[in-house]
């Protein structure tokens, strides 16, 4: 079976980029699948953040799609069109050539373009963030014209050409599920973890550990005001946030600023399985959450897990007071407070960390890929 994915850019260390490198491997690898990754801005040279298959093929476009941005509007609209209208030509013109047998458009990168190209394939649009969070301007930078005009384009032009052309829409969630009620056919298969376990993870440190791309969705600015809270109450503790992205100077900023103590920010690590075994706790924040792969992580390492219970992937993942905390999203006291009484009962994290790991198994690679293969035979048939 050939498959292609036509994804942004895979440079970045960041959950999207894990799964789609693993999900590739796999269906290559263990499979013996022929399967191609198309990636739309990453230049030619540049290396992926997490190794591919040397069977998994790879075409790089380095299509400046950003450069619009550089003007305002109206211009910029009309740079836009005519960027989107290439894109689809390149894209068309590529796939038609490769002619697969499922075209899988990954994550909402211009998956409006992909569901229309015209080809042999069957076409899935693959969700990694809840619809309704989707083209969101979550830093409050676009002007009030460009607000108007994403809105208008998201609900009838966005979201309508995927449901009207792509003929599977996967989310990796129940909760976004109904969102799609318009689309084709709409199935739910979760994301899985590869990571190799260095060591389960110690209890009794007094370590927390936060994972994820430093972007303002994961809520890094919840995560201070609630370490400024715990902090005090426990300085014997320290929290340690991996990641990388555009807020790592913001977020170093606020925390020098604002005084906060024993937290420390780190670059992305390839041996995040060695921090995550000398954590006792794992935070995420985020406002909004396609799946939450780190949380996973954590869970196969037999880590207890707070977070807010946001759209709409933690609830997925955490049994919530059975292998860690799910809070109210938005509610900062109550997730202090939750915290705060883990880091003083170590019996309590024993009873999660031993549930973490069974919670974990219900995630396997073979389980979730297996749902993948079946949904391609089903297309295919």
């Amino acid at each position: 079976m050939k498959i292609i994915y036509i994804t942004e850019s895979m440079v970045l260390f960041g959950g999207i980029e894990k799964i789609l490198t693993e999900k590739a491997n796999y269906l290559s690898d263990t499979m013996g699948f022929d399967v191609t990754i198309i990636s739309c801005t990453q230049p030619h040279n540049q290396p992926n953040a997490f190794p591919l298959s040397s069977t998994v093929k790879q075409i790089n476009l380095n299509f400046p799609y950003y450069k619009p941005y550089q003007y305002g509007y109206p211009k910029r609209l009309w740079m836009k069109i005519k960027a989107d209208k290439e894109l689809q030509r390149i894209l068309t013109e590529i796939v038609c050539k490769l002619n697969p047998d499922i075209l899988i458009g990954f994550v909402f990168f211009k998956a409006d373009i992909v569901s229309k190209i015209e080809c042999r394939a069957s076409t899935i649009i693959e969700c990694h963030e809840a619809r309704c969070y989707s083209l969101t301007d979550i830093e409050h930078n676009r002007s009030f014209f460009s607000n108007i005009f994403m809105t208008i384009y998201k609900r009838k032009r966005y979201f309508r050409a995927i449901e009207k052309n792509a003929d599977v829409v996967v989310t990796l969630t129940n909760g976004d599920k109904p969102l799609w009620r318009k689309a084709k056919q709409v199935e739910v298969i979760p994301n899985f973890s590869k990571i190799e376990i260095s060591q389960l993870c110690n209890i009794n440190n007094k370590r927390i550990i936060s994972v994820g791309r430093l972007s303002p969705e994961k809520g890094y600015d919840r995560l201070l005001e609630i370490w400024k809270i715990v902090s005090v109450q426990h300085p014997d503790w320290q929290l340690d946030i991996y990641g990388d992205g555009k807020m790592r100077e913001s977020i170093n900023s606020a925390i020098i600023n604002q005084g906060i103590k024993n937290i420390y920010l780190h670059h992305s690590t390839s041996q995040i399985s060695q921090e995550y075994a000398k954590s006792s706790i794992c935070v995420m924040t985020s406002y909004f959450e396609g799946f939450g792969l780190a949380l996973l992580e954590a869970l196969k390492h037999g880590i207890p897990c707070i977070a807010f219970n946001c759209p709409y992937g933690p609830e997925s993942i955490i049994k919530d007071n059975q292998c860690g905390y799910l809070i109210e999203n938005g509610d900062i006291k109550k997730y202090a407070e939750k915290l705060s009484y883990l880091i003083s009962d170590a019996n309590k994290r024993d009873s999660f960390s031993r549930v973490a790991v069974e919670q974990a198994k219900n995630f396997s690679v073979d389980y979730v890929m297996s749902q993948w293969i079946q949904l391609f035979k089903n297309l295919k048939e």
